[in-house]
């Protein structure tokens, strides 16, 4: 009789530090849910102030239509970029075009001191920094929600509920140019 109550307050004790781990992973992958949702705020916000841009820089540099279809081209994809690594992907394209669309105002001293062209710029600038602070924090919570799943007891049975690894935000292929040393000339 007494090895019954034994039996029965192990299993007891199992289901609920299951039920404890279960409701833990769902905490973290609501966590990951919401920040990359954070993440994509902040580049709604990125897509919708690069139309302003094109326009301001359409008025001094008419002629550099490559370049601006090249930013169009660019938004209009990572508008439509689903998960992770396609945004990612996508974004990197972006912020590649939009370094050329900059670099063309070093050739358009007019354009250049254009106070609507500089708050522009100023604007895309802060939102650069909110986006990247947004990706950092997406970042861990994936690597917390990874770990997670990975720790015991919730390994087996992670899978089993439908807790699978997520992706990270990662730079990919632009993490050299993120990477590299700014020069700076006199």
């Amino acid at each position: 009789m007494s090895s019954g109550w034994i039996f029965l307050g192990v299993i007891v004790v199992l289901v609920f530090l299951a039920f404890a781990a279960y409701n833990r992973l769902v905490a973290l992958r609501q966590r990951v849910d919401q920040s990359f949702a954070d993440v994509d705020v902040q580049l709604k916000q990125r897509h919708d102030l690069i139309p302003n841009l094109i326009e301001t820089v359409k008025g001094y540099a008419a002629h550099e239509r490559g370049t601006l279809d090249d930013v169009i081209k660019a938004r209009n994809s990572a508008m439509t970029a689903q998960g992770p690594a396609q945004v990612g992907a996508a974004e990197n394209l972006l912020s590649g075009a939009l370094g050329k669309l900059f670099a063309l105002s070093e050739a358009y001293p007019d354009l250049k001191a254009n106070a609507n062209f500089q708050q522009l710029q100023s604007e895309l600038s802060d939102i650069e920094n909110k986006i990247a602070a947004s990706r950092r924090f997406f970042n861990n919570a994936v690597s917390e929600y990874n770990t997670g799943i990975q720790q015991m007891p919730a390994a087996l049975f992670a899978g089993t509920f439908g807790f699978t690894r997520k992706e990270f935000f990662d730079l990919g292929t632009a993490r050299a140019e993120v990477e590299q040393v700014p020069q700076v000339k006199f």
